[in-house]
């Protein structure tokens, strides 16, 4: 399983990027993929076309809710790695991927490696 960060998931949908190209690779060796429901907000707060929003939707029909534990978890997150501004919802993002069990593919690596001392792993 494949969470998506709201970067990745933005350039997953532009024709020739890069992102879109592993997407299509882990898709045609049948991947699954998730997103959690702080990504998809992120997403759907666009700016962004029809045809993306419809080919999102398609691939996440049902984003993976943000429980209480994922709070938690992200709270703790935050706090283990410096409380770093602006960075709280990267937190609730790697919280639900590491529930989950998903790798999560991010453009950002670099905001989302703190996390992997603590069960993250990046696709």
């Amino acid at each position: 399983m494949i969470h998506f960060d709201t970067n990745f998931l933005i350039q997953a949908t532009l024709a020739g990027s890069p992102a879109h190209s592993r997407f299509r690779a882990w898709s045609a060796a049948g991947g699954a993929f998730g997103v959690s429901t702080v990504a998809w907000a992120e997403y759907l707060c666009g700016p962004l076309d029809a045809t993306a929003e419809a080919m999102a939707r398609r691939v996440f029909p049902n984003p993976e809710a943000f429980l209480p534990a994922d709070a938690a978890l992200a709270a703790d997150l935050f706090n283990r790695t410096g409380r770093r501004s602006r960075s709280l919802a990267d937190c609730m993002i790697a919280a639900v991927a590491i529930r989950c069990g998903a790798k999560l593919a991010t453009i950002n690596t670099q905001d989302f490696s703190p996390f992997q001392p603590f069960g993250l792993t990046l696709a």
